[in-house]
């Protein structure tokens, strides 16, 4: 994981000037369409049950 400040000074709708924000991670959606993902169905298909590894994925940071 990557190291985020917990707080980050952007500006305010609000108040119309730069305050702190707190700042939170989130997981962004996998691409369905990627050359991985379309390997991995066709090898995920039919029997055999799971055949990689299952990664998660990492988050992003955002400020809410």
């Amino acid at each position: 994981m990557v190291n985020v400040p917990k707080t980050h000074r952007t500006f305010c709708k609000k108040c119309g000037k730069h305050q702190p924000h707190k700042v939170t991670q989130y997981k962004g959606k996998d691409s369905l369409y990627a050359q991985g993902k379309r390997r991995y169905d066709r090898k995920q298909s039919g029997y055999g049950g799971q055949t990689k590894p299952i990664f998660r994925k990492k988050g992003q940071v955002i400020q809410f």
